[in-house]
């Protein structure tokens, strides 16, 4: 039998070894940080890229194309934080995304990796309507079949604002009046790339058990969307004016321009995962399991400038 791996990022086996983890995604800012954290507490990373780096401890790797088990040997962990937005169909997005996935992990299992996480979303549950929720229930579905860890953060935030936290830190910063669609009472649920992050190492390092079940990573304590961005034009000595505009319309808008192939900086069907979120998180494992997220307090966030 294996023995587990270790948080301190050193084999069991051999102690002057470390261990290694294999991140998908590192370009990406959930990916970055993980590959981050795994670094800063002595493992060895490597990443799993479309265009690895000369030097750099990577593999190449696309989301749809086979993975070679060779190319997971000695990988004591993976997490799975790709996911590529660029298709826009279903088809084309479960060829890419699902069945990509299924690539992924049928390899790491006969390479003989020991704990796996899947990075799914609070968008992804029973009755979702976006294809982006669609496609993590089925990446949930695989992931299960292989024994990972499923998570589904919330909206990640940090001191240094990036993704869909960065993009509402940017819009306070350059506007002082902004569009609210649907009255902006979509409810968020918020989780701190550091809780989060910390999390998926301590389950690397055997520390937390498998559950049959997705964990939803976020404090439970629900923000509406205008709340979070009156929080943050706060935390900017900023005062901000909103303009209602009617989702549908927006959303009409962005899909016409999604079928003309012009590009923009936000996926219709993005909105409708933002529209249609889950009204009943379920957090009811997460103090059993050891997953505990800080409420969102902006006011002790070193907020940097985006």
């Amino acid at each position: 039998m294996n023995a587990p791996p270790s948080a301190s990022g050193l084999d069991p086996g051999v102690s002057s070894r470390p261990l290694t983890c294999a991140i998908t995604g590192t370009g990406g800012y959930l990916g970055s940080c993980m590959k981050a954290r795994f670094e800063s507490q002595g493992w060895q990373v490597m990443e799993l890229t479309r265009q690895p780096k000369a030097g750099a401890r990577a593999a190449a790797f696309h989301l749809g194309t086979d993975v070679r088990p060779e190319a997971l040997a000695g990988v004591a962990a993976l997490v799975h934080c790709a996911y590529d937005f660029k298709p826009l169909r279903w088809a084309e997005i479960h060829a890419v995304n699902v069945e990509g996935t299924r690539k992924l992990l049928e390899s790491a299992r006969a390479a003989g990796v020991r704990k796996i996480v899947c990075i799914s979303s609070v968008s992804a549950f029973d009755g979702c309507r976006s294809l982006y929720g669609k496609a993590k229930l089925e990446i949930e579905r695989l992931g299960r079949e292989h024994g990972a860890l499923l998570l589904r953060p919330g909206l990640i935030y940090s001191d240094q604002p990036r993704a869909m936290f960065g993009s509402l830190v940017a819009q306070v910063e350059r506007a002082s009046v902004l569009p609210l669609f649907g009255g902006g009472s979509q409810i968020q649920f918020l989780v701190h790339q550091e809780d989060l992050c910390a999390f998926v190492h301590r389950f690397a390092g055997g520390h937390v058990a498998t559950v049959d079940r997705p964990l939803t990573a976020a404090h439970e304590q629900g923000w509406t969307f205008r709340e979070i961005l009156e929080a943050i034009a706060r935390a900017r000595n900023k005062r901000l004016k909103f303009i209602a505009v009617p989702w549908r319309l927006l959303w009409a808008g962005l899909k016409t321009a999604e079928l003309c192939r012009v590009p923009v900086g936000f996926r219709s069907d993005s909105l409708v995962s933002l529209m249609y979120q889950n009204p009943r998180p379920d957090f009811s494992p997460n103090v059993t399991l050891g997953l505990a997220c800080r409420p969102f307090q902006i006011e002790k966030l070193r907020l940097q400038p985006v």
